[in-house]
């Protein structure tokens, strides 16, 4: 997926060096005709990459042309995510979902298999509120982590002819719950439950594609409605569902909304587990810098104490960079939780982690950067949001 990318500049393969030509070729191009030729180009040359297992190639084409031309780099980016995600037999598209769900709890957030009930009842609202009539879905029977996804262009891709194949077949995907890595535990997370919806070619994916259709109103009976479907497997937890759209769009999306999220679950964390109202913490704000600034974290304290007792990140995703105000809205977001108190630092702070755990360190009210430790009493409790 695009993302900020790490560049060093090695020997790229005769077929990363086609394919950031062929991207930068489509960058320039001034016609639809010359697209057209283009992208089948480059469709061509990234299927079968994915095929092959080449997935190094495409990273070098992806981390060349993020130096050299962002516009190529983002054309290039979507043909890869449209091959891992999309396909067509004959006369039918089909399409990989993500439905994500932000959630946070004192006790561990589920990842876990859907029982049969639970996929129909959410195959039933995605049916009546989020695809278009003429769309069928089936699902994959489990509530993913982030770490349970596949991982890289390829993996994505052989995830999605599973999905593709159970699809064809008339039947949702299955998978036991001991074949994925096991998921870590966090306060805040998203989960993830997907699909395959496939569509008659010509015909709309969404029902917001229709002239009557409305984003906003199928995401307020998706909420409403599938959330009622989630809710016995989500006990002990809040939670919140986002929007289901195609799997790329929706993580990137989900990776945005998780940042707020976990600021205010934070904040709705310490209070209960306290059971202190918010005007008795603090919250401490910084930016934290390796080559450039990577992310701001934020610690939390008691407004009497220095000792950072919880901590959330706030990490930089697509063009954002230190010219964007992002502490001015992590700092209202902090203060509509009704905090007593909120301190941005103005220091730059070295991107450090724990030696001992790998845990990031966090701000405390005398620009230092330490562990976020509850106190002992407490121990156990997940240390950090996501």
């Amino acid at each position: 997926m695009k993302r900020r990318r790490l560049y060093a500049r090695p020997r790229l393969s005769r077929d990363a060096e086609r394919l950031a030509w062929l991207a930068q070729a489509l960058a320039d191009s001034g016609s639809r005709l010359e697209d057209a030729w283009l992208e089948s180009e480059m469709a061509a040359l990234i299927e079968k990459l994915l095929r092959g297992d080449e997935e190094e190639a495409m990273n070098q084409a992806l981390d060349r042309l993020h130096e050299t031309s962002p516009r190529a780099y983002d054309d290039l980016a979507d043909l890869i995510e449209a091959a891992c995600e999309i396909s067509r037999v004959g006369d039918t598209w089909r399409l990989i979902l993500a439905l994500p769900v932000l959630a946070w709890s004192r006790y561990a957030i589920p990842a876990r298999t859907l029982p049969r009930a639970t996929l129909d009842g959410l195959r039933a609202q995605l049916c009546g509120h989020i695809l278009a009539p003429e769309a069928r879905v089936h699902l994959a029977n489990f509530l993913f982590s982030p770490d349970q996804l596949p991982q890289g262009y390829c993996d994505t891709r052989a995830f999605a002819e599973a999905l593709w194949a159970s699809a064809v077949a008339g039947h949702d995907l299955e998978l036991e719950e001991g074949s994925l890595p096991e998921s870590q535990s966090f306060v805040s997370d998203v989960r993830y439950i997907l699909a395959v919806v496939q569509v008659p070619a010509g015909r709309p994916v969404f029902r917001w594609n229709e002239s009557d259709g409305n984003r906003e109103l199928a995401l307020e009976s998706w909420r409403t409605q599938a959330g009622a479907n989630l809710q016995p497997l989500l006990t002990g937890c809040s939670f919140e569902l986002l929007l289901p759209d195609a799997y790329f769009s929706a993580w990137r999306r989900a990776d945005r909304e998780t940042r707020p999220f976990a600021l205010r679950a934070a904040v709705e964390y310490l209070k209960s587990l306290f059971n202190v109202p918010a005007s008795q913490l603090r919250a401490v704000v910084a930016p934290y810098y390796d080559r450039w600034l990577e992310e701001w974290r934020v610690g939390f304290t008691g407004i009497d104490s220095s000792d950072v007792v919880h901590g959330v990140t706030w990490p930089l995703l697509g063009g954002e960079d230190e010219n964007a105000d992002l502490a001015a809205s992590i700092e209202s977001l902090l203060r509509e939780t009704g905090l007593g108190e909120v301190r941005t630092l103005d220091t730059r702070m070295p991107l450090e982690y724990c030696e001992d755990c790998g845990a990031p360190l966090f701000p405390n009210p005398d620009g230092e950067s330490v562990h976020a430790e509850l106190p002992e009493e407490m121990q156990g409790t997940p240390a950090h949001l996501h």
